[in-house]
């Protein structure tokens, strides 16, 4: 099995391995988005991505792209933790970030067989979407689970860890890497 921060590549890397494996006869889709805090209903709509093609490549946001869609107090999650959080998913095969606001310009360099996005992203405001069919291959819309996102998950636990009283927030020198002198 392949380590997960192998599976995090440049674009032009990945571009040079998804033209392998299309020569090969795969057939590679793309997903892309933020993926701050994974949560299982990012992990519904990987799977259901993966189940459209043979190889799943994944674009993620870059910190500073994120920043300008999502405000100056996101990303939670680093950009490289993200990714390589992701790519250990089982249905992922590749992770790569990208700087741009958009993915429009990794999916014009990639043309992917299969574009997909949620449910929640009308059609013709899929970006690349036209691309990717003028390419010959096809845009999907994944149903997702109503309430999964990292927005509800980040109220549920603002609004948990609200009260500084019993359950509240843990100190995070104590949630940090163990000292060398505390064993591990």
């Amino acid at each position: 099995m392949q380590e997960a921060r192998k599976k995090v590549v440049a674009r032009r890397t990945l571009k040079r391995t998804v033209d392998s494996l299309k020569q090969a006869g795969k057939r590679v889709v793309f997903p892309n988005g933020c993926f701050d805090l994974l949560h299982v209903g990012h992990v519904h709509c990987l799977e259901g991505a993966r189940r459209r093609g043979d190889c799943l490549v994944v674009g993620i946001n870059s910190d500073a792209s994120m920043q300008k869609m999502k405000g100056p107090r996101r990303p939670i999650v680093p950009e490289k933790e993200r990714a390589e959080v992701l790519a250990a998913v089982a249905c992922v095969d590749w992770v790569t970030i990208f700087e741009e606001p958009d993915p429009l310009a990794l999916i014009s360099l990639l043309l992917p067989d299969v574009l997909v996005k949620g449910a929640d992203w009308k059609e013709e405001e899929i970006i690349g979407a036209d691309l990717v069919r003028g390419a010959g291959g096809k845009v999907v819309r994944i149903n997702l689970k109503l309430g999964l996102s990292t927005t509800r998950l980040i109220e549920r636990i603002l609004t948990r860890y609200a009260d500084k009283g019993s359950g509240g927030p843990v100190d995070e020198a104590a949630d940090s890497e163990p000292r060398a002198d505390e064993g591990g």
